[in-house]
């Protein structure tokens, strides 16, 4: 009997021993870069840029999307703003290297709330909220709780409306009692890493991938054992949410402009970026043709006319579009099909896979 029982427990206590040592690699090929801040009982980890001398813009915080961390934002935007704005890159609570926090912290109401407490503590009073992805329904919150601190909102390809349909099995079982305690600290990291990099080319599908968004980014560290339940149960409250909440977006009253792609196959965006345009008045929709989910990193130029155009200088953002599409045209890579694996889900039907950043 005894060693039947060895032979059941041997194999789960070797995958958990294996997802434990892999988990300690993620953080020593990715450490944090941010500082953690006591925001109340718990600490938010956050790369905070201060305003430099020359600044042209106002304060802008970074949301990055679901399975992702800040690294997402900062490789999108840090560079490209230097010098021209006090920055906060954001760890949402649960992620990256932010504590969870209390259950609120489960819904984008209270990662919003964690939002607004670190920009208290770092003495940022208003900013520019920049979400992608699951980060725009988190921006929309803030929006709707925080205009106070609301300088502007700018939304990248976000997932923000209610959706037919729902999310992937592996967060059910992430989330469920016992099982998911084993599901995520012995099959989520070599699962994972099998799919890690099909994953990040489908988000970025049809356009090509960053060669080097893997190594700079840390989209493994979302394998981690707590952090995949923190993101499971973020995808598994968002549609109830959504559904509850969207209604209210029509109270926001900054200054807002969505950027969305055409061919985004993640998030659609006659759901959630034509949404978002509808309920929020006077706010600017630009739709770039041949994007997928990743405007943050194809059509960055456009993004930041957008911020600009927030702050108030004139822009126009349809031109900058439709000159990123030219200049785009011709980089999709057809090699990018997802044939014999397993696909990140979109939201007209659930949510992108292990590594999606959406």
């Amino acid at each position: 009997m005894l060693a039947e029982v060895s032979a059941f427990f041997a194999p789960i206590a070797a995958a958990i021993g294996y997802s434990s040592y892999k988990a300690r690699q993620f953080e020593r090929a990715f450490p944090n870069i941010g500082e953690l801040t006591d925001i109340g009982g718990y600490r938010m980890n956050a790369v905070h840029i201060e305003r430099p001398e020359m600044a042209d813009l106002p304060p802008l915080v970074f949301i990055h999307g679901a399975s992702g961390n800040l690294l997402d934002q900062i490789g999108a935007f840090l560079d490209p703003l230097r010098g021209r704005a006090e920055m906060l890159f954001v760890d949402r609570p649960g992620h990256g290297y932010s504590e969870r926090g209390g259950p609120e912290n489960a819904l984008p109401s209270g990662q919003a709330d964690a939002i607004a407490a670190l920009m208290d503590k770092r003495g940022i009073d208003k900013a520019i909220i920049v979400g992608h992805s699951f980060g725009g329904a988190i921006a929309a919150a803030f929006g709707v709780r925080h205009p106070d601190k609301t300088a502007g909102l700018l939304f990248l390809a976000p997932a923000t409306h209610p959706w037919p349909g729902g999310i992937d099995w592996y967060y059910h079982v992430a989330t469920a009692p016992v099982i998911g305690w084993l599901f995520n600290h012995a099959l989520v990291i070599p699962l994972g890493l099998r799919r890690l990099e099909r994953g990040t080319l489908n988000v970025f599908k049809p356009n090509p991938r960053p060669s080097d968004y893997i190594e700079k980014t840390g989209p493994s560290l979302v394998l981690r054992p707590a952090t995949f339940r923190n993101n499971a149960v973020d995808f598994s409250r968002l549609l109830d949410y959504v559904k509850a909440q969207s209604h209210f977006y029509s109270r926001i009253s900054a200054p807002t402009v969505i950027i969305t792609g055409d061919s985004d196959d993640i998030v659609w965006e006659h759901l959630h970026s034509q949404g978002l345009a509808h309920d929020i008045a006077g706010s600017e929709l630009v739709t770039i043709k041949g994007i997928g989910h990743k405007p943050d990193y194809l059509a960055t130029d456009v993004a930041i006319a957008a911020l600009e155009k927030i702050s108030g200088e004139p822009r126009d953002l349809q031109a900058a579009a439709r000159s990123a599409e030219r200049r785009l045209a011709g980089t999709k890579d057809p090699e990018q099909s997802t044939s014999g694996t397993l696909q990140p889900m979109p939201l007209h039907a659930g949510m992108p896979h292990f590594q999606g950043n959406a």
